[in-house]
């Protein structure tokens, strides 16, 4: 089951034409990625001081299919999928509100977890696998 994150689209998202910009549709899923962690148990203040481990985008995409405007409201779906011990992938979809059947954008983030003091590698804390457990949809 994806993690699900609702929220309204604010002025300050928009651009001059009226539309949510391009990137801020990534600081968006972003924001739906922070809730995700938070409702597993994360401590998102540590999760990102980045003192034990970092965990970067490595890589992200994205598609807009249909505009989004100020007081639209937003459904984002989130299921992240493990690619390697020290990978994963996060797929987004952005809903309008009541209209889930077609998605007015997608995007997806590829993250990777690293060492902060020597910038190598390493395996994903305990939690974040817990955390991929918990979104990760099951057939």
């Amino acid at each position: 089951m994806p993690f699900v994150y609702q929220r309204t689209v604010r002025f300050s998202d928009t651009d001059a034409a009226g539309v949510v910009y391009f990137a801020n549709v990534l600081s968006i899923c972003h924001e739906a990625y922070e809730a995700s962690l938070a409702a597993t148990g994360i401590d998102v203040k540590v999760f990102f001081g980045g003192v034990a481990v970092a965990i970067p985008i490595a890589h992200t995409s994205g598609n807009f299919f249909r505009p989004m405007a100020c007081g639209d409201r937003l459904e984002i779906h989130l299921i992240p999928k493990l690619l390697q011990d020290s990978e994963f992938e996060i797929a987004y979809e952005v809903f309008l509100e009541n209209q889930l059947e077609r998605s007015v954008s997608n995007a997806s983030t590829r993250h990777v977890c690293i060492d902060p003091a020597t910038r190598k590698r390493r395996s994903l804390p305990a939690e974040v696998s817990q955390w991929l457990l918990q979104w990760t949809t099951r057939l």
